[in-house]
């Protein structure tokens, strides 16, 4: 008996094409292991096409049109539909993605995201937004005693200044009140050892108070932000409505669709003076002008 969720009905006798370089298929981070379930929630037409797409390689075209080709048994209405379908239970996005090429240019490009695991729009907006998000949890065995949490690399700073000169031996409980604004230097591209360098610098013959000179100069010295620079090779992403690929934020685009093709109705125009005020006033300028002047005479 077939797979609920195979792909029988496609043409075996062209291969699947692939979309132009930096285009296409990309499949998402963080998948659950493929499964005879992992559609079982979608109806059938999109059970397979979803079962379909899951299998094509990185790169393969997935737009309405290719599809119909290779599944023939729906039409490019019925698979923009599917995608559409998929779009809105977390399976795909659309993301416009400007790239540097290896001579240096840059240009745009469209890639398809595809997870057999359903999302949420908070992880696609996560995975717009340049990083990869965590995957799920997973239950845990038994709970086993717990282990002490490492130190952060801002504690170690910070606890290295003793290390480095005496003077600057600080607490544990100083250490962990001034974690945060070692973090921030850490943040703004310094290390650690340039932390403990800077609390260390020109001491005094005496230190009464290392916590606070420590923290003295972890505020005054604070070195300045680091410009924000984009991941090598990419500078900007815009997501795009799976249907009718407008661009938007992904806080517009819910289940990765505009409001259009989600079927919601407009909101109604709001003025910030009512059109029938407007009349009113436009009538009043014309009459005052059709009125001829009085003598004064």
């Amino acid at each position: 008996m077939a797979d609920a969720n195979s792909s029988g009905d496609v043409r075996a006798v062209h291969a699947h094409p692939r979309a132009k370089p930096g285009y296409g298929k990309r499949s998402a981070p963080d998948q659950h292991r493929r499964t005879a379930k992992d559609f079982t929630h979608l109806p059938p037409r999109e059970a397979s096409i979803a079962a379909f797409i899951d299998r094509l390689p990185e790169g393969a075209a997935m737009d309405a049109k290719t599809l119909a080709a290779h599944l023939p048994s729906y039409g490019q209405a019925a698979c923009l539909t599917a995608l559409r379908r998929l779009s809105a239970a977390g399976h795909l996005r659309r993301v416009r993605e400007r790239i540097k090429d290896d001579g240096g240019s840059t240009h745009w490009v469209t890639r398809t995201y595809f997870s057999r695991t359903a999302r949420d729009d908070a992880w696609w907006a996560d995975l717009h937004a340049g990083n990869v998000p965590k995957p799920p949890v997973q239950p845990q065995s038994p709970p086993q005693p717990a282990a002490e949490p490492p130190r952060s690399q801002a504690y170690e700073a910070l606890a290295l200044a003793g290390r480095m000169d005496p003077r600057m031996t600080l607490s544990a409980k100083d250490c962990a009140a001034l974690e945060p604004l070692a973090e921030e230097w850490l943040a703004r591209g310094s290390t650690p050892a340039d932390v403990a360098r800077e609390l260390t610098a020109g001491l005094p013959p005496e230190v009464h108070h290392g916590a606070a000179l420590a923290r003295r100069r972890l505020q005054d010295k604070l070195p300045p932000e680091r410009p924000t620079q984009p991941p090598p090779g990419r500078t900007l992403r815009i997501l795009e409505c799976t249907v009718c690929r407008l661009p938007g934020r992904p806080e517009a685009l819910p289940g990765g669709l505009c409001r259009d093709c989600r079927g919601e109705p407009k909101s109604p125009t709001t003025y910030a003076i009512p059109p029938q005020e407007i009349h009113r006033r436009a009538a009043t300028i014309r009459a005052s002008i059709r009125t001829p002047e009085r003598s004064t005479t």
